[in-house]
């Protein structure tokens, strides 16, 4: 890096509009959609998709409700050729869909590119030539005349074959390539003389597409060169402004939202924001941003999963685990606190779908996008209580009180610190059953029964194992657990006080098992723990918790 002062760069001149608007305005409807994903995103591709990926991919557009789709440069090569041919013959394109096909302002391109839309319905041809002054000046050697004028001629070549092919409903997209490093006014000037050619009405609009083709300025010089724009525009109501943002500074989605605010009728961009160099507009997330505040955007994003293993089989790309919405990441917890708040928020959620979405972190439902809960809560060793707890609950049903919380996220963290691994639903699972249900020192229940006696007494017997020998027990009390505990006074376990009981189905139907959790207090020392025990019979559940509770006291595992 150059060392200060830095004569290497120079910040970009700021727009000029002292009454701008757009910092009052909010979105508050969807903009006209296009997908490049088979164009622009599939250029940036190291290998490039397929007829049949492209077929797919086509087909995935449509299915999420993208109603113009730019298919490729049909003039570029014989593949884009004959993947637009195939979607044409075998019937592929509804409608109500709009075929975008692109192509440079030069004549046997605008002619080829004519010929591959033979039997379209509805198509968009999109022109575009480079306006900027270094691509003049470096790449042309053209003043402005003359690249305006390269602009006019294709705009004529494109009306006079559209008339030729009266069946194809044709409309006409321009971009000045690079306008965001063009001067507004020669921007505006080269937009005006291709209107002047196609002479578009308010039921015949010509979309005037201006592309931050590099990002070069913060998102608020985006949007002031939009608004200027839209302003000076002399047949407003007769054109769609599109924008067209690359991410070359990390904030084309930002730029993409100031835009619309700042008048833009229209987005193009590509799922996931696949494009050249740091990406074009990630469709996905501007949508979904959308529809956080309330506005739905027209497209469905209800599988997210599915459209992302779609997107990662036919491009060979990967989407990243933080990437907003659809990556593994976007909405898991690993913080205990972050997992605390999440959990209180899901369980005060009212069950209502249509109720305002209110649960801490999660600005929107990960169930809209198809999302798993599995995809909120992980535990690593940073993880808390209520995570743990949390898993327990929404994976396999346990209910765990709340002081028992702490218990087993202290187990879990152990296991985290000692593996310096995240720890999986089944890990957790595991951890539990190793703390709690398959202990057997330095008690093992061998057998139980019980019979009342009267209304008011319980008879048990037990067969347990205590320190490796084998104790035949007998014990009466007002239920089976007090009963179990006055027969343990045989074995000189009596240091020992009931805290608290609790029991749940784990299931429904006759084979059900319960399972209870027990809350001991060794009087002598104060400590306190639970235990747990899982039985098809509640009461010898409930005994099985009892001993769980007393192997934890007595071997220290709290």
């Amino acid at each position: 890096m150059q060392k200060p002062p830095i004569s290497k760069y120079k910040p970009y001149p700021v727009v000029n509009l002292p009454d701008r608007q757009w910092p009052d305005s909010v979105i508050d409807k969807a903009p006209m959609w296009c997908s490049v994903d088979l164009r622009d995103g599939n250029q940036a591709l190291a290998i490039p998709m397929n007829v049949d990926e492209k077929v797919e991919m086509f087909k995935s557009l449509v299915d999420i409700g993208f109603k113009e789709i730019e298919v490729g440069f049909p003039s570029a090569s014989d593949t884009e050729f004959a993947f637009l041919r195939k979607l044409v013959s075998d019937n592929l394109i509804p409608d109500d869909v709009d075929i975008q096909v692109l192509v440079q302002c030069r004549e046997h391109l605008i002619r080829r590119t004519f010929e591959s839309l033979e039997g379209v319905k509805n198509a968009i041809v999109h022109i575009y030539n480079s306006t900027n002054p270094l691509q003049r000046r470096v790449v042309f050697g053209m003043d402005r005349e003359e690249i305006r004028q390269i602009a006019v001629d294709a705009a004529k070549l494109v009306k006079e074959l559209a008339a030729g092919v009266p069946d194809t409903n044709i409309r006409l997209e321009y971009s000045p390539e690079s306008f965001s490093d063009t001067e507004l006014e020669f921007s505006l000037e080269c937009c005006e003389a291709v209107s002047d050619v196609w002479e578009p009405k308010p039921d015949n609009r010509i979309i005037l597409n201006l592309p931050a083709t590099v990002e070069l300025f913060t998102p608020n010089v985006h949007a002031d060169q939009i608004e200027w724009f839209c302003r000076n525009l002399s047949r407003r109501d007769s054109s769609i402004i599109s924008l067209h943002t690359h991410n070359d500074r990390g904030t084309g989605i930002a730029a993409t939202e100031l835009g619309l605010m700042a008048g833009a009728d229209r987005v193009e961009g590509t799922l996931f924001g696949n494009g050249e160099r740091t990406g074009n507009l990630d469709i996905v997330t501007v949508a979904l941003n959308m529809y956080t505040q309330g506005v739905h955007p027209n497209l469905d994003f209800s599988n997210l999963n599915h459209i992302r293993e779609m997107y990662e089989r036919v491009t060979r790309m990967d989407v990243h685990a933080r990437t907003p919405y659809s990556g593994d990441l976007v909405f898991t917890a690993f913080s205990g606190s972050h997992q605390d708040a999440i959990k209180k928020g899901f369980a005060q959620k009212d069950d209502d779908s249509t109720a305002l979405w209110q649960v801490p972190y999660l600005p929107i439902d990960p169930a809209d996008m198809g999302r798993s809960y599995r995809a909120i809560i992980r535990i690593n060793s940073q993880s808390g209580k209520g995570g743990v707890a949390y898993v327990m609950e929404k994976e396999y049903g346990y209910q765990l009180p709340k002081e028992m919380h702490k218990e087993l996220g202290k187990a879990v963290n152990r296991l985290a610190d000692e593996t310096g691994e995240e720890i999986t639903p089944e890990g957790v699972f595991q951890c539990f059953n190793t703390e709690y249900i398959e202990l057997s020192q330095p008690i093992d229940l061998i057998e139980f029964r019980s019979e009342r006696l009267d209304d008011e007494t319980v008879e048990v017997w037990a067969v347990v194992v205590y320190d490796g020998t084998k104790k035949n027990l007998r014990g009466v009390g007002n239920g089976p657990i007090a009963a179990f505990f006055n027969s343990l006074e045989e074995v000189a376990i009596s240091d020992f006080e009931l805290l608290s009981y609790s029991e749940h189905s784990l299931g429904r139907g006759a084979d059900s098992k319960a399972v209870s959790y027990i809350q001991l207090k060794n009087k002598s020392s104060g400590a306190r723990c639970y235990g747990a025990g899982i039985d098809t019979n509640i009461a010898l559940a409930s005994i099985r918790g009892v001993v769980s509770a007393l192997n934890r006291l007595m071997g220290n595992r709290f």
